[in-house]
């Protein structure tokens, strides 16, 4: 049978999944960026989440509560572990210091293991998608990731924004 999924993975998700390996691994090394450029990466790849939840489930209440639920745990949990810490605002530079982690590839290859995981037991389970446990567990690991991220372009623009206030005073 995996074989089988293997044979019938279109080529073009190969290709993602190459160019996804290359932009995780390029988080791993220290970065200056732009503050709008530190939130790109972020709110992309929580798109993306959205666009998963989405095409696999439709924008029903359901889905879409138990992603909100599994982005507002994710976000609470990194900031009451002190995540991203590192991140600051260069002054000279005009630019954020975001420090290298291979925590992005791993949240990257979740969001993508969870849309391929998704859409091949929903090819061949079709009465899944009207299922609310595995909606809801899809949600929900859709959500966890993009809280994730998210706390990341947060955590950019809140090192960016007190360095500007305390720069005005």
């Amino acid at each position: 049978m995996f074989t089988a999924i293997l044979h019938h993975t279109p080529s073009w998700v190969w290709l993602l999944l190459a160019g996804l390996v290359a932009l995780g691994w390029s988080q791993s090394r220290d970065r200056l960026l732009t503050l709008p450029r530190a939130t790109l990466l972020p709110l992309a790849m929580v798109g993306l989440s959205l666009y998963g939840l989405g095409s696999a489930f439709g924008w029903a209440a359901e889905p879409l509560t138990a992603w909100l639920a599994g982005a507002a745990a994710a976000l609470a949990a990194v900031h009451v572990a002190g995540g991203w810490r590192g991140i600051e605002w260069q002054a000279a530079a005009r630019r954020v210091f975001v420090p290298g982690s291979w925590v992005p590839m791993v949240v990257i290859l979740g969001v993508f293991s969870v849309k391929f995981a998704v859409g091949v037991l929903l090819a061949m389970q079709p009465a899944l998608r009207t299922q609310a446990s595995f909606v809801g567990a899809a949600a929900l690991l859709y959500g966890g990731f993009s809280g994730l991220f998210f706390s990341r372009g947060i955590a950019s623009w809140q090192a960016g924004r007190h360095a500007l206030r305390a720069s005005r005073a």
